[in-house]
């Protein structure tokens, strides 16, 4: 097991909004989890996994529960998970992903910022093939022991598991697995009574480039602008 470097955060842009957008996006998730198959956590892993999403950056338990109840409402919207390409300034790929109930808007809201940001949306394919989907889960170290857990979920589906840190710093365990793997990877967990920091899917870029501070500057500003618009989930680049 080494040190996992991943795809570089956009911490340099502190943000006083970031806990409410993501509160937004994990209520969304839920909302959307607990529609697909149920509101019961204990038969909807799905649910089960963007609930403890929800703990895991202190989401209050009113609005878990407040995005649970929207999905049996009768006017709960219907989301649509759409994944739009293209490209930022320096020619950094970009993977939006979005939950909608008007894709035309959304679209003609992605569009918007990357044109008016130096970049500009691409047709499906073009991009893509840079990054694979990938199971994500993240662990606290704390009284793990790394070798023999590793040993534990190698025949679980884990593909890579390595050191990294969070955005505050601090020490985690990151676990990579095949998306087709991700709920076996998540049972293997329970079953050793592993609760993970977080559990989602992304798109990981194999090979991230590396540009000057100025430049990667102007694309991660284009990344934050993406991240705030209202229908954005999460923004996948290939910016080391």
């Amino acid at each position: 097991m080494g040190r996992i470097f991943e795809v570089r955060k956009h911490t340099m842009f502190a943000r006083w909004n970031r806990m409410a957008k993501q509160f937004a996006r994990i209520a969304k998730d839920i909302t959307m989890a607990a529609k697909a198959a149920g509101p019961d956590p204990a038969s909807n892993p799905t649910l089960r996994r963007f609930i403890q999403n929800a703990r895991a950056v202190n989401m209050p338990k009113d609005k878990v529960e407040a995005a649970i109840k929207r999905a049996s409402g009768r006017d709960a919207a219907l989301y649509q998970q759409v994944v739009y390409e293209g490209y930022a300034p320096h020619g950094v790929a970009l993977l939006v992903e979005t939950a909608t109930d008007n894709p035309t808007r959304t679209v003609a809201g992605v569009r918007n910022l990357i044109s008016k940001n130096g970049g500009n949306l691409a047709t499906n394919g073009s991009v893509s093939f840079l990054f694979k989907k990938m199971g994500v889960f993240r662990l606290a170290p704390a009284g793990i022991d790394q070798d023999e857990l590793e040993l534990y979920l190698i025949d679980h589906g884990l593909e890579e598991m390595g050191e990294s840190t969070n955005d505050k710093g601090e020490p985690e365990l990151v676990m990579h697995c095949a998306f087709a793997d991700f709920g076996k990877l998540q049972e293997a967990l329970e079953a050793r009574h592993i609760t993970p920091l977080s559990a989602e899917h992304e798109y990981v870029c194999a090979q991230p480039m590396e540009l000057p501070e100025n430049e990667a500057t102007e694309v991660l500003a284009l990344i934050d602008k993406l991240e705030q618009d209202e229908d954005v989930q999460r923004v996948f680049h290939t910016l080391a």
